[in-house]
């Protein structure tokens, strides 16, 4: 199931959003040729995929990118066993899509989720091109399906459907229709809800998933900060069937039934405000429990210390990212949870494609410090090496005009997606870390994105001994000379360079993928709710002046 050659296009963007993250064994009804297979690779490669295609050449294309494709028709199931599927999706055009509901239903073990991917057989554009043929016959899609009969298949297969969400790309277009023929189709919005959508993407179980809310505030956006720990992350974990998320820099909070779980997540909120506990009373007092989201030294801003850590003390947990954090938390907060950082896709890698070139990363922010007692080192190496080695430099102005080397370009801070993209185009990352305090409490991520993309890493031992292995997975090195003999080590041996960069990928592979992390991060909130009336408890005894 490792990446191959040649790739199908991508997947479509409307179904992935409806495949949960994070899942065992994901089964695939009519598979095509592989594209959500191949993309399902790249999310969560651990899992495991198995696929059924009916055309027997579509089928050989896929094969690459499951564990195992049967050509069979979507009628006659999978090859698992009852029971056994996480989910099953349904695609492709079952000549009897009752009996293929029925089938892939009975793949479902009992948390399992069904997605089923169908035309819609009342779609507006059938009726217009009808009134427009006149007495000419429109034939249906095939194998198409009213949204009732869909329904009641789902309900025929012991199964209850969790939602149906219409997918509208000409919703405005489909309402001029609907003006047009107003006087056939009665209660226009009824008869939108039937014949908006060209098909539907339908997600049912054999029962209702509990419902989970999550209400995220976040920081300004800066970087990757809030992609990487809260938007992603989270985003995941929503495309789970009744999970909600709304997240921004002041979410509207959502008035909710009595009773429904609810997570409020606070990105780096510094809580040192004479209104904070007020802030604080106001969701716990509407029954949220509340979690801080806190990935770096607390000291680094004095106001928390100053008001005696009420960021941690005065919330129900917190998360965060490295054990060395959690042991520092601990001592103002029992509940902690701890989330090494991941990357949300293995990319498929696009660098090394000409090895006779190499070209250094040099992307972590505010690193200048960091930086400098390298700078000298790294010259020499770029004198020696000409053209051979270019450098690419982000946010970092000093350390880039300290760079004696016109093989050079600079990036002012970059759109998380964009500084990934850059990153993918080069060959070899240096991540220095000078033995402070600050830098001690900070995550190996920059290891984890570059290892990603294949890059060979040469990194400073703070933070990074405990993630690389050293001649690996990446080098650690410790001075100015170990830094330049193992950057001139990768220009003389780009093969090797390239086998580093691979070790790496596959660490990240085994270890750091954020699917992964999915089911951990979902069962610890709704633990947490569990928990409510404790951990409040808790909470009032650290920080008193909640009770006030």
């Amino acid at each position: 199931m490792a990446d191959a050659d040649p790739l199908p296009p991508p997947p479509d963007p409307q179904l992935c959003r409806r495949v949960p993250a994070g899942l065992g064994l994901v089964v695939e009804i009519g598979c095509g040729d592989g594209a959500l297979g191949a993309w399902l690779a790249r999310r969560e490669p651990l899992g495991r995929r198995i696929a059924t295609e009916a055309d027997p050449d579509a089928a050989a294309r896929a094969a690459p990118h499951y564990e195992r494709v049967q050509v069979s028709p979507p009628e006659a199931g999978a090859p698992v066993p009852p029971g056994s599927a996480d989910l099953v999706i349904l695609r492709g055009a079952p000549a009897d899509p009752v009996a293929a509901i029925r089938a892939a239903a009975a793949l479902l073990a009992p948390e399992g989720t069904l997605l089923v991917e169908v035309p819609n057989a009342e779609h507006w554009r059938l009726a217009e091109a009808m009134l427009a043929g006149g007495a000419r016959p429109v034939p249906l899609p095939p194998h198409a399906m009213t949204r009732d009969g869909l329904l009641g298949a789902i309900r025929e297969a012991g199964l209850e459907a969790l939602d149906v969400p219409p997918e509208v790309p000409d919703l405005a277009a489909a309402r001029a229709f609907a003006d047009k023929v107003a006087g056939a189709i009665g209660d226009t919005e009824a008869w939108l809800r039937r014949a908006a959508a060209p098909r539907w993407l339908l997600r049912a179980a054999r029962r209702r998933p509990a419902p989970l809310v999550l209400l995220a505030h976040v920081l300004k956006p800066v970087g990757g900060v809030n992609d990487v720990r809260m938007d992603l992350p989270l985003g995941q974990q929503a495309t789970h069937p009744g999970v909600a998320l709304r997240l921004a820099e002041r979410p509207e909070t959502p008035q909710l039934p009595p009773g429904t779980p609810r997570i409020l997540v606070l990105h780096r909120r510094l809580l040192a405000t004479p209104d904070s506990p007020q802030f604080i009373n106001h969701f716990r007092r509407a029954g949220w429990v509340i979690v801080q989201e806190f990935d770096d030294d607390p000291a680094h801003w004095p106001v928390i210390g100053q008001s005696d850590h009420f960021a941690f003390r005065g919330v129900h947990g917190v998360q965060t990212t490295t054990a060395r954090l959690e042991s520092l938390f601990r001592t103002f907060n029992e509940e902690i949870a701890v989330f090494p950082n991941t990357v949300a896709e293995l990319p498929l890698p696009v660098n090394f494609a000409d090895p006779s070139r190499l070209t250094l990363f040099l992307g972590a922010l505010r690193r200048e410090e960091d930086m400098a007692p390298f700078i000298p080192a790294l010259n020499a190496v770029l004198a020696e090496a000409g053209p051979r080695l270019a450098v690419e430099v982000i946010f970092d102005r000093g350390t880039f005009d300290a760079l004696a080397t016109p093989h050079k370009r600079f990036h002012p801070l970059l759109p998380y997606l964009r500084y990934r993209e850059l990153m993918a185009r080069c060959e070899i990352a240096f991540l220095p870390l000078a033995d402070t305090r600050f830098n001690s409490f900070k995550s190996d991520l920059k290891f984890v994105e570059a290892g990603a993309h294949r890059l060979a890493c040469l990194a400073s031992p703070v933070v990074y001994a405990g993630t690389i292995r050293d001649g690996a997975n990446g080098r650690i090195v410790r001075t100015a000379e170990e830094f330049a003999a193992a950057l001139r080590a990768l220009l003389a041996d780009p093969a090797g360079a390239l086998a580093m960069g691979e070790a790496a990928r596959g660490w990240v592979r085994e270890n750091r993928m954020m699917a992964h992390q999915v089911p951990a991060r979902t069962a610890w909130y709704r633990s947490l709710w569990e928990r409510r009336a404790e951990l409040d408890a808790a909470l009032l005894r650290r920080a008193p002046e909640c009770g006030a």
